[in-house]
């Protein structure tokens, strides 16, 4: 469930913050799962790790706007 820019945009800070934790977790139980070899799909790696940059530059954008909405 891969979520674009401009869905991101329309939350405000505490559920970005909140999605950013979220997949920070996903990308946690991935790395352990590709460290112990049971990782069935490796391109969820990548994708987990795009979304994190998506959401952190979302949260950018904001905080330099000003916008804690």
């Amino acid at each position: 469930n891969v979520m674009k820019a401009t869905e991101l945009r329309e939350k405000d800070m505490t559920a970005l913050e909140a999605e950013l934790l979220e997949q920070r977790k996903e990308q946690f139980n991935l790395r352990m799962q590709q460290s112990t070899g049971q990782l069935a799909r490796p391109d969820q790696v990548k994708r987990v790790r795009r979304e994190i940059a998506r959401i952190k530059t979302v949260i950018n954008e904001k905080s330099k706007a000003g916008d804690k909405s």
